[in-house]
């Protein structure tokens, strides 16, 4: 899209405000599926338009005020008389809609259309629709992405590694979903947005997870999808101030992002937190994840499963090295983790800070408890992690058999070699 000063314009502003202009018009026509395909529109017609005449004084005005003049044109197609109609055409002139044509640079439309205030809310009711409970969850993701992400097709196919017409059927089921669902357009009531909440903030979670540890491909770390992630947190931290867990997910993704510069080599290759150079981390993104820490502390509702998580990222993003890390509180964090969030990982996670604060032997035993229970038995995860144990143990036959595993089921090239790199080492 970007290959001129008026693409590239189209491309920024769809980027930034393609939440806003949906949610707007979805507020506008009732109906969240066409005013996804007026978005378009608009997008197409400013594509064609913005290289021509150049850039209007407010370009996402200008997309909202085509996008809802299509919408007009709509109504009237289906009905001249519709009450709704006639609601929507009130304050615009009419003609104004045609193809092609360039709205004035200094219409009122673009002040009287655009509200800010309002569209907040049309941004916030957008993301919980996309993460509405009624969708599967990888529908939910490509949903987000989409609508509140401004992503294109191609672009989240390339993020998950997955077919592009994939993508677009998951999205267009998406939304005969929503629509056979009759689920409103509306920001939930307080009662049930508290309820849908860990909805949506489990999409973003999920977002920002594949692109901070990519399950597959050959980059260690998707920083565009985890930086969209980032973006999305921020947004949510903004519009739901008093969600504790809201700012625990920005602080989590702050301080994880921080050390992002140092996890990877020149040559991208994985580099394991005892090698990294601690210099290269974040610290602007160390302060700004401590603060919203801060923030979640502050609303007096108790940190939640990611506030959990965000004080681990903590620890090691304030300590000098590993040996100096507070892996004793880290061990009490994930207890309490497991206790409100349970997960076979959490439990891996919390064996690996065992590990560092009491030895391996009884990091091991909870590690076989896993195995026994047959957990995690498609991820690479364990088998690594229960390698790295029993190399520690000195049980090195025993290590090697777990990481050829670990090599089997491990689909990220970049990890792959690491483990690769380990069993050479075991000679």
């Amino acid at each position: 899209m970007a290959d001129h000063p008026g693409r590239e314009a189209v491309a920024a502003v769809w980027r930034i405000e393609s939440a806003r202009i949906v949610g707007a018009l979805a507020r506008y026509t009732g109906d969240f599926a066409w005013a996804e395909d007026l978005a378009q529109e608009a997008l197409a017609e400013a594509l064609v338009t913005w290289p021509r005449d150049g850039v209007p004084r407010n370009p996402a005005g200008w997309l909202l005020t085509v996008g809802r003049r299509r919408a007009i044109d709509g109504f009237r197609r289906r009905s001249a008389l519709d009450e709704r109609h006639a609601a929507l055409a009130r304050d615009l002139g009419d003609g104004g809609a045609v193809s092609g044509s360039r709205p004035a640079q200094h219409s009122r439309d673009d002040d009287v259309l655009w509200d800010p205030d309002r569209i907040d809310d049309d941004v916030l009711a957008l993301m919980f629709l996309a993460c509405h409970p009624v969708l599967p969850r990888e529908a939910r993701v490509a949903l987000t992405l989409r609508v509140v992400g401004g992503l294109t097709s191609d672009e989240i196919a390339r993020a998950f590694f997955v077919p592009t017409p994939t993508v677009q059927a998951r999205i267009t089921r998406a939304k005969k979903t929503l629509g056979a669902a009759r689920v409103p357009f509306e920001v939930p009531a307080a009662a049930d947005r508290a309820e849908r909440l860990p909805s949506v903030l489990g999409v973003v979670y999920v977002i920002f997870t594949e692109g901070s540890s990519a399950s597959s491909g050959d980059e260690l770390i998707r920083v565009d999808l985890a930086g969209e992630a980032q973006r999305l947190a921020r947004v949510l931290a903004r519009l739901v101030p008093d969600s504790a867990e809201a700012h625990g997910l920005l602080a989590l993704f702050e301080l994880t992002a921080a050390r992002f510069p140092a996890r990877t080599g020149p040559g991208g290759e994985p580099v394991l937190l005892e090698h990294q150079d601690r210099r290269r981390w974040d610290r602007a993104a160390i302060r700004r994840g401590r603060a919203a820490l801060e923030r979640a502390e502050h609303t007096g509702r108790g940190l939640g499963a990611y506030g959990l998580q965000a004080v681990i990222a903590e620890c090691h993003a304030v300590a000098p090295s590993v040996e100096e890390t507070n892996w004793e509180r880290i061990v009490l964090v994930y207890e309490a983790l497991g206790r409100i969030a349970p997960s076979p990982v959490v439990d891996l996670n919390r064996a690996v800070a065992v590990s560092m604060a009491q030895g391996p032997a009884p990091a091991l035993a909870l590690v076989d408890e896993l195995v026994a229970d047959g957990a995690l038995a498609s991820s690479p995860l364990l088998p690594t992690v229960r390698g790295e144990l029993l190399v520690r143990l000195g049980r090195v036959d025993e290590a090697r058999a777990e990481w050829e595993s670990a090599v089997r089921l491990c689909g990220n090239t970049r990890e792959r070699v690491v483990l690769l790199r380990k069993l050479a080492d075991l000679g």
